[in-house]
């Protein structure tokens, strides 16, 4: 099973993705929480140059609420990261964690099912970018 969820976008720039990308999860009922930019960060803490490169803190409240009464320590997975990053001019790859692999990890049935509700979302949400 993947971690992770993805698609790639042609012809479309690094900003565009990240509009249609938000979009997409609040259609899910997804809201994004942080917004961290990569390249800006290693440009500024280590002179470093890297490529467009942004993680985006998704969280479904409900969902997130489910599974924290589920599990307290849950809160160590959250939010959902979906990352966009743009390794070419024009091609960008947007990425989702897939919870239901990152859920494999924590010895709570309960958690299983939402956490396949959760990665129908997001493969929902990388599918209609």
């Amino acid at each position: 099973m993947n971690y992770y969820i993805s698609t790639t976008l042609k012809n479309t720039s690094f900003k565009e993705a990240i509009e249609k990308t938000t979009a997409a999860l609040k259609k899910e009922g997804f809201g994004v929480l942080t917004e961290i930019d990569i390249k800006a960060t290693l440009k500024n803490k280590l002179d470093a140059d890297f490529y467009n490169y942004t993680i985006l803190g998704a969280c479904n409240p409900e969902m997130a609420h489910q599974a924290l009464q589920s599990e307290n320590k849950i809160g160590t997975m959250l939010p959902c990261n979906v990352i966009v990053q743009e390794r070419e001019s024009g091609i960008v790859e947007v990425s989702a964690v897939n919870p239901a692999a990152s859920m494999m990890a924590v010895e709570n049935d309960s958690l299983g099912e939402i956490a396949k509700d959760v990665q129908k979302k997001l493969t929902k949400v990388i599918q209609s970018i």
